[in-house]
């Protein structure tokens, strides 16, 4: 009965666990020599490259972060900002909703002119 208890449990915490972190991004790592430390950035070299990550208070840090040391980051994609451009739905592109309130409706057509009389 024990067993049954734990493999029920196990089961929960398999399936609660895997929920929990599905919307997660994926985490990604690299590793080089720090080129410049700042209070909110780090500066590493990547290749030929040269990369920046940022760091905040939240930044779990180990060992001592100084210009020269070999670190290993492991960081998340977050986007900063999103410009849509609009959607496609079915080939057709839809405009993108405007800041500007609705549009103004159209002013009503001139009205035509009096037909000419008829000759006789």
């Amino acid at each position: 009965m024990k067993a049954l208890k734990a493999l029920a449990l196990a089961s929960f915490l398999t399936l609660c666990g895997g929920a929990a972190f599905a919307g997660a991004p994926k985490t990604y790592q690299v590793t080089g020599p720090v080129l410049e430390v700042t209070e909110d950035m780090v500066v590493f070299q990547k290749g030929k490259e040269k990369w920046e990550i940022a760091r905040s208070k939240d930044t779990k840090m180990t060992g001592d972060l100084k210009v020269g040391a070999k670190v290993t980051i492991e960081y998340r994609m977050t986007a900063a900002t999103v410009d849509a451009k609009g959607s496609t739905k079915g080939g057709e592109v839809l405009a993108k909703p405007s800041d500007k309130g609705p549009a103004a409706p159209a002013a009503p057509a001139a009205p035509a002119a009096p037909a000419a009389p008829a000759k006789k």
